[in-house]
This record gives structure tokens, C-alpha cells and sequence, in this order.
């Protein structure tokens, strides 16, 4: 019997590679192209954390992957809201620690994927700016946490949604990627998952090209220029006008409509008027708005409006013909709403 070749450790986990990516590195190490069919089915069907599980790989060979890196996480702590949404802090091979969330209804299973470690955008409101930015997420980090809630509630994932921690759009290449190894391999549609940004100049542009079918989610939160350099420091390099452009080249380049995210907050951008400038803005555009009622937090002295506030918003959009949901947002209770993802509660969980 000849003998395996001496395994080199990939420069990348396998975790996030193709079916011809696999077939490639089996060959590579002089075994039969099958076994990247193999090896792919255990990575994102069974999803295996060592490639020494493989039981149909020869054990010998098997012997020999133990350095090889899948490249999965550990789950540092979790906690369950009273909705049973689930809050996950998942340490990296590097000891960097993120977060994940997953969304369970009647008839699906959400995951709130983060893109990146902390977040540079410093948005006012959003707890997640306020710990910084350490570095981006590499594409099987990403992966990773969808395989991660899938394995924990114990039914596959169906929906995604790159509404975690960092801006997806400072992170193209890897996010772009993640997407399609989501799709291809793990196999959840495009159709299903949404990539939201706060705009960053020329990338909403760029993913455009690449013909995703994914929704794009722009956070707005405000209906002026200054009020949104209040909210969102970097708006100040990029003006509204330049962001409603660059969504109207994205939805006459891929034909699908852009969903405006718009945080709600208590007597600062909830007045009629708000509501009614807005709508001039999205006039004529194939859009949707998704009004998201303030969630609290320390770091920040906003209130949520009251019910009736929101009520008065929504009508005076849907008076002008302006397509219109609220969204109230899941794990309130437990930190793990929209803008609640935060570096302090990393800190006690590794602290603890």
C-alpha cells in the first residue's frame, strides 16, 4: 500500500471552499477526486469540526489530517430570550470573540451573521460602534455561524440576514464570497438572504455587478443631511443624495428593489415632517421601508416613540404611496436586537 503524502496545512480552512476546491486539495494530497465529495458533504451537511470524524476517509489518511483546520468556532456562551431567540458569542481561532444570533418562528430559522470583529462605522445609536473595529471576518468565519445555529437548534437555517456586528460593505470580497458558498454549498437561496449596509461611497455600486439576488438593506434613519451626520458620523463624506443615487443605479443594474432600514427615535426623527420628507426622497423608487422602533441601550440616551407616533409615520407614507412595514425587533431582552450587539457584554463573558 502506498503511503499518503505528508499533508501541508492550507493556507485557508477548508471550511468555505467549493466542490472543485476540495476535489483540487484531496487530489492534492494523492487521494481519488470522490473524496471532495466526501469531504464536502461532511463539511456542510453534517458539519463536522475535525476532519478526523470523516469515517468513510481511510483511517490512516485520517491520522494524517489532524493539523489540517476545518475552520470552525467554539460557542463561548448563549443565552435565550423570552422569544426564543438565541444570542451566541462565538471565540475565534484567535480568541476573538463575535456575535451571532438565531431567529426561530413557526416556519423559519434566521441567523443574524456578523461580518466583521466590532465595527468602525460608530453609528450613535448602535451599541456594536460603540467597542470599535478590530478586523474583518475571513469567509469561514462567516459560514461558520450559520453551520453553528443551524447544529444548535437542530433544523436547517433559512433565512440570513448581515445585520450583525460590522458593516458587510468594508468587508466586500469576503461577504461576497460567504454568499455564495451559503448558496452553492450549504444550499440556502440568495433570494433568502439580506446584506444591509449604512453606505459606503461606491461599493453599493460594485456589489451591484456581481449580480447577487441577495436584498440589499440601506440604513437610512434619517430623512435629512444633517440629521444623518448626527446618527451616522460617516455620512459626512457621503452625502444622502449620493446614497439615493448610487440605490437607483443598483436597482436599474440588478432589478430588485432596495429596502430602506429607518430606526425610529423619540422626538428626534419620528415627526410628520420626517416622514413626509422622506417620502419625497423615495418617490418614483423601487423601494421598501422598514421602520424599527429604537432599541435601547446604556451607551445612549434615545427613546423609543410610542405606539401611536408610529402609527402617525406609517400612515403619512403609506398616504404617499410609499411601501411600508415595522419591524420589531427579536431578543430585546436578552441584547440581541437590531443595534444591541455589544463589545461590553464580549468583555463580561470573557471576564466571567
Amino acid at each position: 500500500m502506498t503511503q499518503s503524502p505528508a499533508i501541508s496545512e492550507p493556507a485557508q480552512p477548508l471550511l468555505g471552499k467549493s466542490l472543485e476546491d476540495l476535489k483540487d486539495w484531496v487530489q492534492s494530497q494523492g487521494q481519488p477526486a470522490y473524496r471532495g465529495q466526501q469531504l464536502h458533504s461532511w463539511l456542510y451537511q453534517k458539519g463536522i469540526r475535525s476532519l478526523e470524524e470523516i469515517t468513510v476517509f481511510p483511517k490512516i489518511w485520517r491520522q494524517n489530517l489532524t493539523a489540517v483546520p476545518v475552520g470552525r468556532s467554539q460557542i463561548h456562551f448563549r443565552t435565550v430570550a423570552a422569544d426564543d431567540t438565541v444570542k451566541y458569542l462565538l471565540r475565534l481561532q484567535d480568541g476573538q470573540i463575535i456575535e451571532t444570533v438565531g431567529m426561530p418562528t413557526a416556519k423559519r430559522l434566521t441567523v443574524c451573521v456578523s461580518s466583521q470583529v466590532g465595527c468602525p462605522m460608530a453609528c450613535d445609536f448602535c451599541a456594536t460602534g460603540k467597542g470599535g473595529f478590530v478586523r474583518n471576518l475571513a469567509v469561514h468565519e462567516i459560514v461558520d455561524q450559520v453551520l453553528t445555529v443551524q447544529e444548535d437548534f437542530g433544523q436547517r437555517v433559512s433565512n440570513i440576514v448581515f445585520m450583525g456586528m460590522g458593516e458587510p460593505l468594508l468587508n466586500p470580497a469576503n461577504v461576497v464570497a460567504a454568499i455564495r458558498c451559503l448558496n452553492q454549498d450549504v444550499g440556502i437561496g440568495q433570494r433568502s438572504m439580506t446584506v444591509s449596509t449604512a453606505g459606503i461611497p461606491g461599493r453599493i455600486r460594485q456589489l451591484a455587478q456581481h449580480q447577487l439576488q441577495v436584498t440589499l438593506a440601506v440604513s437610512l434613519h434619517a430623512s435629512n443631511q444633517p440629521q444623518r451626520q448626527q446618527l451616522i458620523p460617516s455620512a459626512k463624506t457621503y452625502p444622502l443624495s449620493a446614497l439615493l443615487q448610487e440605490c437607483q443605479d443598483y436597482v436599474q443594474v440588478t432589478g430588485r428593489r432596495v429596502t430602506f432600514e429607518y430606526i425610529l427615535l423619540a422626538g428626534l426623527n419620528d415627526q410628520p415632517q420626517h416622514a413626509i420628507e422622506l417620502a419625497h426622497h423615495l418617490r418614483g423608487f423601487q423601494s421598501h421601508v422598514n421602520l424599527i422602533p429604537y432599541n435601547p441601550i446604556s451607551e445612549a440616551d434615545y427613546q423609543r416613540p410610542s405606539r401611536d407616533r408610529i402609527r402617525t409615520f406609517v400612515e403619512a407614507l403609506e398616504e404617499r404611496h410609499i411601501a411600508v412595514s415595522v419591524r420589531y425587533s427579536r431578543g430585546l431582552d436578552q441584547d440581541a436586537a437590531c443595534g444591541q450587539l455589544r463589545a461590553s457584554k464580549v468583555e463580561l463573558a470573557i471576564s466571567s
